[in-house]
């Protein structure tokens, strides 16, 4: 794990509340409707990456999901979730990591990605992330990821993030990966300014 990049995401997490962060969605409705849309299962190994203090785990609860990871570069991320989730905290597996050097001790059927993959800048980060999920990711499973589009900002938290078209995006994952649908989104922030992302959805393929 980088000290570095930890430290920075553990001062922005004790800087603001949850509800003042600029990715601060009371329900995630776009993630939620791929979620419906795919037809996960209720039983499904899910894993959310950069969840944190998000609140996609609450709602995954509140619709009847069982095996749900989150995971975070930022201690106090995953605590504020906790604390939010009072006794419900027990049925969600946490997992205080750096996607960068993340190495998954079992596969998943759906890995959830919104905002954290964007922060990988380097190529030898990037092309770590996709052998990641390449392996990670069960034949048949599901990989979502939502990013900053080329009309979304060029920063973020204070750093440099990398846009992504819908095709940039594919180009990235084709390998292991069919693409199934890309979406542009606006969100609109705690301070009302709009972001646009783009989220793409993959489903793994045998030919690994």
């Amino acid at each position: 794990m980088s000290s570095e990049r930890k430290s920075h995401w553990e001062k922005i997490y004790h800087g603001k509340a949850t509800n003042e962060m600029s990715w601060y969605q009371p329900k995630p409705i776009t993630s939620i409707r791929i979620i419906e849309d795919l037809k996960v299962a209720k039983s499904a190994r899910i894993i959310d990456v950069g969840g944190g203090d998000s609140l996609l785990v609450d709602h995954l609860l509140d619709l009847g999901y069982t095996n749900i990871t989150v995971l975070d570069i930022s201690e106090k991320a995953i605590q504020s979730a906790k604390n939010r989730l009072g006794t419900r905290a027990n049925n969600v597996h946490w997992i205080e990591a750096d996607v960068a050097s993340f190495t998954p001790h079992h596969q998943y059927d759906f890995w959830h990605d919104r905002a954290a993959f964007h922060f990988l800048i380097d190529i030898e980060e990037i092309d770590f992330y996709v052998s990641t999920v390449s392996s990670a990711i069960s034949v048949g499973g599901f990989l979502v990821i939502g990013t900053f589009s080329l009309g979304g900002p060029k920063k973020c938290s204070g750093l440099e993030i990398q846009q992504y078209s819908s095709q940039s995006m594919f180009e990235v994952f084709k390998s292991n990966f069919d693409r199934i649908t890309c979406t542009t989104v606006e969100h609109i922030t705690p301070v009302g300014s709009t972001q646009e992302f783009v989220f793409c959805s993959f489903q793994r393929n045998d030919l690994a």
